[in-house]
């Protein structure tokens, strides 16, 4: 049974490495050779041999015993959700939130540290709330690991409150017409079912902004600094736009 753990653990390391390098099925069938759906099978699982297997991670830069390495160090059955218990104790303290946030995105906690010139019984502190949360778990040479996955979607009140709260006037604060604010806006009509896509659009981008995240951490030469990035849709309330134009009518 462990060792069945382990082999379904290796794979999604390899699956997630591969997903950072920007290796699509479509690349990586026309770097082996191989059609894009016998690529998908060995992605799932099915056919990939331990060679198959090598050859897939020496593209991702990693050996087997790579792999096996990091698949130690990877908690199984990783929460997709956060229990209310959990967002309500982040909501309480917006440091605390941060911390679990930063580490969520691959943040170690001495990089956290030296960013804000925190004093190691204050992170120390917090660390050890997230531990109690079963939020992280300790790993060694003061390295620290989520116990949550990372795509996660906040639902529950307390965390959203919080972001109304703390985040929201960040991005209202912004000033857009500077060249270095990066922003794209779209008005756009759409059925039900278009609204779901745009929705999975969205959460889409979220996951390959992760995924430029964790490459650019392992490649960046100069020094990185912290970005936001905020997708958002809803329904939009078009009467001003309707009583503007009886007005011009008039």
């Amino acid at each position: 049974m462990r060792h069945e753990s382990t082999s379904a653990t290796m794979l999604t390391v390899l699956r997630r490495r591969l997903r950072q390098d920007g290796w699509t099925a479509a690349r990586l069938a026309a770097e082996l050779r191989v059609g894009e759906a016998t690529v998908k099978r060995w992605l799932a699982g099915k056919g990939l041999t331990v060679d198959r297997m090598e050859r897939l991670a020496g593209l991702a830069s990693m050996s087997i015993g790579d792999l096996a390495r990091e698949a130690e160090d990877t908690p199984l059955g990783l929460a997709r959700e956060l229990t209310l218990a959990q967002e309500r104790a982040l909501s309480a303290d917006i440091f605390l939130s941060f911390l679990f946030m930063a580490i969520l995105a691959g943040v170690q906690p001495d990089e956290i540290a030296a960013d804000y010139s925190l004093p190691s019984r204050m992170l120390e502190t917090a660390l050890l709330k997230l531990e109690r949360l079963a939020l992280v778990d300790r790993l060694r040479q003061g390295k620290v690991r989520p116990l949550v996955d990372r795509a996660l979607v906040f639902r529950k009140a307390p965390l959203r409150s919080l972001f109304e709260r703390h985040m929201k006037q960040l991005y209202f604060e912004l000033d857009y017409s500077a060249p270095e604010t990066a922003y794209a806006s779209e008005l756009v009509k759409l059925s039900d079912v278009g609204a779901a896509q745009l929705a999975e659009l969205i959460e889409k981008l979220r996951g390959e902004v992760q995924a430029l995240s964790d490459r650019d951490r392992e490649t960046a030469v100069l020094p990185r600094k912290w970005y936001g990035m905020l997708g958002v849709m809803r329904e939009l309330d078009m009467s001003s736009v309707r009583e503007a134009g009886w007005q011009i009518t008039a």
